[in-house]
C-alpha cells in the first residue's frame, strides 16, 4: 500500500500579511510607548488634582474599549485594512487634539484627545488576530507571536523619539504629539500592503455561529477572556505609575523612559518564541507561567525603590504580561469559527480594555492618592496586584480541572 503525505499547509498569504503587521507594530506601534511615558507626566502639570494625573491614559484605555466592538463590526463587514485606516486616523486626531491641549494648557482638551488616541490603541489590539485569520493551524501561534515581536522596534523607537522631542519645542511634550502624527500617517500607507479581502458576505442558509452570549457560556472563552484581562490590566496598573514613582523617588525623566524602554522590550521580546512555547506545552501552561512571572514582578517591586529595582520589576511585568496575554489570544483564537470572529473578538477587547480603563484610573489614585508619600503609593499599587492574579489563577484551574465534554 503505497502512502501520500498529507500536502503542506500554504501560510503564503499569511506570512506577507505578518510582514505588514510586524512592522506596523514596530513603527506605528511606537506611538503607544511614546504616549504612555509622557502621558502620565503630562497629566501632572496639567491636573488640578494630583490624584487626577493618570487620568489622560484611563481616557485612551476607555476610548480603546468603546472603540473595540465598533471596529470589530468594521473589520467584518469591510476587511481588516479598513478597520487599521480609521485606528490611524484616530491615532493622528487624537495627537492633533492632545497637541493642542498642551498648547492651550487645558487638561479638558488633552483628556479629549487622549480618548480619540484609544481607537489607534483599539486598532493595534486587533493586528494579531489579523496574523491568525489566513494562517494554517500549525503557523497560528506563531504568527501571532511573531506580530507582537514588532513591539521590540517599538520598545527601543519609541522612548528614544521621546527623549529626542519632549523639549523640542517651548511646550514641554508637544513636539512628542507632532511625531506621533506623523507616525499615524506612515502606518496608513503601509496597511496599503495588507492583503486582507473583504469578507465574503454569508450566504443564505450558511452557518451563522453561536450568538456572544452562547461563546461566553464556552469555559474555554471565558479563562481566555479573564486571563487577557488580568494580565494587560496589571501590566498598564504597574507601568502607568512606573514613571511617576521614578521621578518621585528622585530619579529623572530620561531614567522613567529608560525604565519603560526596558519593560517594552521585555513585553515583545519573548515573542520570538513564545508561539513555539504555546505549540509545546499549550496555551493553559504558558498562561499559568505568564501569571507566575507577573507575581514576582510585584513581589520585586514591594523589595524597594533603587533603579535596579524599578528595571527588574518592569521587565518582569513585560514578560509576564507576554506570556499571559499571547497564551489568551492563542487559546481564545483557537475556540471559535472564522463567522464568529467579528462577535467575540470584539466582546473580548471589550472586557480587555474595561480591565485596563480601571486599572489606569486605580493606578494614578493608590499611586498619589493612598499613603503618605510616593514610596506608600508605589506599595499600593503592587498589592493591588494580588487579588486579580487569585481570580485568574483560580479560573485556568477551574478550566484544567474540569469534567471534558
Amino acid at each position: 500500500m503505497t502512502y501520500v503525505a498529507a500536502p503542506l499547509p500554504d501560510d503564503t498569504r499569511a506570512k506577507r500579511n505578518v510582514t505588514v503587521l510586524v512592522l506596523a507594530q514596530a513603527l506605528v506601534g511606537a506611538q503607544m510607548p511614546m504616549i504612555f511615558t509622557i502621558g502620565g507626566l503630562a497629566g501632572q502639570s496639567l491636573a488640578s488634582n494630583p490624584c487626577f494625573a493618570t487620568l489622560p491614559i484611563t481616557l485612551i484605555v476607555l476610548g480603546s474599549m468603546l472603540s473595540a466592538t465598533p471596529l470589530s463590526a468594521i473589520m467584518q463587514r469591510h476587511g481588516r485594512r479598513a478597520g487599521f485606516w480609521v485606528g490611524t486616523l484616530g491615532g493622528a486626531a487624537g495627537a492633533t487634539v492632545g497637541a493642542y491641549g498642551l498648547w492651550l494648557g487645558s487638561f479638558p482638551v488633552y483628556l479629549a484627545g487622549s480618548l480619540l488616541t484609544g481607537i489607534y490603541m483599539s486598532a493595534q489590539g486587533f493586528y494579531r488576530f489579523a496574523a491568525a485569520d489566513a494562517a494554517s493551524d500549525e503557523y497560528r501561534p506563531k504568527a501571532i507571536s511573531y506580530v507582537m515581536a514588532g513591539g521590540l522596534v517599538s520598545a527601543i523607537v519609541g522612548p528614544q523619539l521621546v527623549k529626542a522631542t519632549t523639549g523640542a519645542m517651548v511646550v514641554p511634550f508637544l513636539g512628542t504629539y507632532l511625531m506621533v502624527i506623523v507616525l499615524n500617517a506612515i502606518g496608513a500607507a503601509l496597511f496599503l500592503f495588507l492583503d486582507a479581502p473583504r469578507p465574503k458576505a454569508p450566504e443564505e442558509g450558511a452557518p451563522q455561529g453561536r450568538t456572544r452570549l452562547e461563546m461566553l457560556r464556552e469555559p474555554t472563552i471565558l479563562v481566555a477572556m479573564i486571563c487577557a484581562m488580568v494580565s494587560y490590566a496589571l501590566m498598564n496598573l504597574v507601568m502607568t505609575s512606573t514613571p511617576l514613582a521614578i521621578v518621585g523617588c528622585g530619579f529623572g525623566t530620561s531614567d522613567a523612559a529608560d525604565v519603560v524602554s526596558a519593560h517594552v522590550l521585555a513585553m515583545f521580546a519573548p515573542s520570538f518564541f513564545t508561539g513555539h512555547v504555546i505549540a509545546r506545552l499549550g496555551a493553559v501552561k504558558v498562561m499559568g507561567i505568564g501569571l507566575a512571572i507577573l507575581a514576582g514582578a510585584g513581589a520585586v517591586a514591594l523589595s524597594g525603590v533603587e533603579l535596579t529595582q524599578f528595571y527588574v520589576a518592569l521587565v518582569l511585568l513585560g514578560i509576564g504580561w507576554n506570556f499571559g496575554f499571547i497564551g489568551a489570544t492563542a487559546l481564545l483564537a483557537s475556540a471559535h469559527t472564522p463567522e464568529e470572529r467579528g462577535r467575540i473578538q470584539g466582546v473580548n477587547d471589550l472586557v480587555v480594555f474595561g480591565g485596563v480603563t480601571t486599572a489606569s484610573l486605580s493606578s494614578g489614585m493608590l499611586m498619589n492618592c493612598s499613603g503618605a508619600g510616593v514610596i506608600a503609593g508605589w506599595q499600593a499599587v503592587n498589592i493591588a496586584m494580588l487579588p486579580f492574579l487569585m481570580l485568574a489563577g483560580a479560573s485556568l484551574i477551574w478550566l484544567v480541572l474540569r469534567p471534558k465534554t
